[in-house]
């Protein structure tokens, strides 16, 4: 699924392919690693392991920037897609039968905020299957808006007829499309 994910990077000179840079990431990141330089150290730290699994050839471990251009030159839609579509599968793999409740709910990514830009904070939605932990999709949050009209199009993107869905109170509203924060008179 991550080969699918298109590649920035001009065709020359490619050392790197982009399926095993993000897979080492995603690695090094569940292993703990929050840095572009614990990418590289988790890298070299596996190099001969990962080579021998993956058949790969490399001789060390690509440069903390060049981790960096590569993943913030990155589609987004892409990752998720194929994010959602791994999910998809361990979810259909692992799913038990009358399935289990979906649950909704957004964060704030902390230490996303870009104060340079005059960018506010990330907020995601998430999508989480009780039945088996697994997160099965993100949306961002527009910045100027908030989580009501996200989750109505996350709900019609994903199809989710058939499903218990629970979300926080916020959703509650007699105008869903309202804003939480300015609610409309009664």
């Amino acid at each position: 699924l991550l080969e699918e994910v298109p590649d920035h990077r001009r065709a020359e000179g490619k050392v790197y392919q982009l399926a095993y840079v993000l897979l080492f990431s995603i690695l090094a990141v569940v292993s703990g690693g929050n840095s572009y330089r614990s990418i590289v150290t988790f890298i070299e730290m596996h190099r001969p392991r990962l080579n021998e699994v993956f058949g790969l050839t490399w001789r060390r471990a690509p440069a903390h920037t060049a981790i960096r251009y590569i993943l913030q030159g990155l589609d987004s839609d892409a990752v998720e897609t194929a994010f959602r579509g791994h999910a998809k599968l361990l979810q259909a793999a692992h799913t038990k039968p009358g399935g289990g409740s979906l649950a909704i709910d957004g964060k704030t990514l902390r230490g996303s905020f870009d104060a340079f830009r005059d960018r506010a904070a990330a907020h995601l939605l998430g999508m989480f299957a009780t039945d088996t932990a697994l997160v099965l999709a993100h949306s961002e949050v527009e910045e100027k808006s908030n989580e009501i009209p996200a989750a109505q199009a996350l709900l019609a993107e994903l199809g989710l007829a058939g499903h218990l869905v629970t979300l926080d109170a916020l959703h509650c509203q007699r105008k869903p499309s309202s804003s939480p924060h300015r609610p409309e008179p009664t």
